[in-house]
């Protein structure tokens, strides 16, 4: 399963888009106990980012790809030559005095009722932020505005690729199947 936040070992470290309850709670015991049996909880842009890699636009690119999604917050996965670091949470960078997911998130865009060219300035600062942070080789943009992808994504003006998430808003959903399949140690 996928939670909006950081997960280590199944517990749940942070909830800025869920109810701050999970927080410090063993979501992998909790599912399991509910569901009757093995549940493992993963960050949702983690599961995002290995699908992307696996399947999706990141499949066999090489160095630092980042997997941003885009809606009611920003999540991230970094992903370093195939391979996740996981619990990244890009989205909870400061941006001109403000966490970054408050003001360019998808939300932010709808709660204002921004041009999609008034909130493409915005992601533009956010990337450039993030590039010089981290100099990534390749930018995939998830999350359920990824369909929209042609509304928007020329608006942005950085130096790295930048490509729509192949999987969409599903990326997540086949990332825990894959982390599920992995940690049932199937073979491929």
């Amino acid at each position: 399963m996928t939670v909006p936040g950081i997960v280590r070992h199944g517990v749940v470290h942070s909830a800025a888009n869920i109810d701050k309850s999970w927080i410090g709670e063993d979501a992998d015991a909790i599912f399991t106990a509910a569901l009757g049996r093995e549940v493992h909880v993963v960050n949702d842009a983690d599961a995002a980012g290995l699908a992307e890699a696996e399947y999706g636009a990141a499949k066999g690119r090489g160095g630092l790809v980042m997997v941003i999604t885009l809606g009611t917050g920003i999540g991230s996965a970094m992903i370093w030559d195939g391979q996740l670091v996981p619990n990244s949470e890009m989205g909870h960078l400061e941006l001109d005095g403000a966490v970054a997911e408050a003001t360019t998130a998808t939300s932010a865009r709808e709660r204002e009722g921004l041009t999609w060219e008034a909130w493409s300035e915005r992601l533009t600062a956010y990337f450039r932020h993030l590039e010089r942070l981290f100099s990534p080789d390749l930018f995939v943009i998830g999350g359920g505005v990824s369909k929209s992808w042609d509304k928007f994504g020329h608006l942005i003006k950085v130096e790295t690729e930048m490509v729509p998430a192949t999987l969409q808003n599903r990326a997540g959903i086949v990332g825990a199947a894959l982390v599920a399949h992995r940690m049932a140690g199937i073979e491929d």
